[in-house]
């Protein structure tokens, strides 16, 4: 069946639920013990995900007796199952794959508000209703599914919000939060820096005070991706400035041959990959291990600013306003540069190599990163 014909099939549905349903909540019990159990669904990448942490803190902090869920990407559920500000985690698996399974599971539950965080639409704003819960916000709630929610009568769209964080704070404003802040809630499991630490001295001979600095040569599109061979160059200039220094390239096991190749290019035994072999609950202990990051806008880069690790980002399809870090600016540095092609097709760029991404320049990474360098190391704070 197509895709098109399902969602028309579940809007039908969904549309005569909806005309039968008869539930009048009290806005007064919005920020009140009343509330009991919460959803909220963040269930995309690892960086949306890490960008709505701050908003899974504010509305701990308005609900601390509440029982709070998160539906997540069934691939990172390790990296958010012992978050501090949630009791349990639910796995996403995507599009319409066991959608009314776990729409049961969440009726179950008998949720009494959702919070659309980030979560793909046709599924996540009916997943939010047939759950049963109250109340239903999301932002921004432009989709054919908005009737369904508490908040369907002012429509919003992305353009509404300058950054990810300030959206996701705006549903948990809608829910009853108030406490603003934007820091990404990212804790460093102690047993798993003891383990990264054994692994790097054994396999790696690495030593606490060495000094690292972390590449991350993938992204999640080609638009975002810096050119391999910028990478390798900074690699050979860092290294030839910085002889007791380790370079450690990090990724995803799909990003193992990408990160190979910069090694390869550089054939020096200081650069290490790493990419594909460390798990995903140990990633925040070995990003929080760097002195800093250069990284383009990934999931990584964010992790960094969630664990306190200073970056090196590299912006120019996206604007880093819109998803770059929003706090510890002075720890962070941002090169953007201009789009090449008006309008950007971003995750569907038709160049193998994008011409905006190569516009950054190795001696300007190389000034950044001596920047970085040159400050103080997490030690000495």
């Amino acid at each position: 069946m197509g895709t098109r014909i399902r969602e028309n099939l579940l809007l039908a549905g969904m549309h005569l639920l909806h005309a039968l349903d008869r539930r009048r909540p009290d806005p007064a019990e919005l920020g009140t013990p009343a509330i009991r159990r919460i959803l909220l669904m963040s269930c995309t990448a690892i960086g949306d995900t890490l960008l709505s942490t701050p908003a899974i803190r504010s509305l701990r902090q308005r609900y601390p007796d509440a029982e709070i869920t998160l539906l997540v990407n069934a691939a990172y559920h390790s990296l958010f199952a012992h978050h501090p500000d949630i009791d349990g985690v639910l796995d996403y698996h995507g599009g319409y794959r066991r959608f009314f399974r776990l729409a049961w599971t969440l009726r179950r539950a008998r949720f009494d508000l959702v919070a659309i965080l980030h979560a793909n639409e046709p599924q996540a704003t009916p997943l939010a209703y047939l759950s049963g819960a109250r109340w239903r916000f999301k932002l921004p709630n432009s989709s054919r599914f908005r009737f369904l929610l508490s908040n369907h009568e002012r429509v919003s769209q992305w353009g509404d919000f300058t950054h990810g964080i300030d959206q996701r704070l705006a549903v948990a404003a809608l829910a009853g939060a108030q406490q603003m802040d934007k820091q990404m809630v990212l804790p460093v499991d102690p047993a798993q820096r003891t383990a990264l630490r054994q692994w790097l001295a054994e396999r790696h001979g690495i030593a606490d005070s060495d000094v690292i600095v972390g590449f991350q040569v993938g992204a999640s599109t080609a638009s975002r991706r810096w050119p391999p061979a910028r990478y390798a160059e900074l690699a050979r200039q860092l290294l030839a400035a910085y002889p007791a220094l380790t370079i450690v390239i990090t990724g995803s096991p799909q990003e193992r041959a990408l990160a190979d190749a910069v090694a390869a290019e550089v054939g020096d035994g200081r650069l290490l990959v790493t990419a594909g072999e460390v798990p995903l609950a140990r990633m925040p202990a070995l990003v929080q291990r760097f002195h800093c990051l250069v990284s383009p806008d990934t999931g990584i880069m964010h992790m960094a600013i969630a664990v306190d690790t200073r970056i090196v980002g590299l912006f120019a399809a996206a604007h880093w306003t819109g998803s770059g870090p929003v706090t510890g600016l002075d720890r962070h540095i941002v090169i953007q540069k201009h789009r090449t092609c008006d309008p950007c097709l971003g995750k569907r760029c038709k160049y193998a190599a994008p011409p905006c991404m190569d516009n950054i320049s190795v001696a300007e990474v190389m000034v950044a990163c001596q920047r970085q360098l040159a400050a103080p190391g997490k030690e000495n704070q």
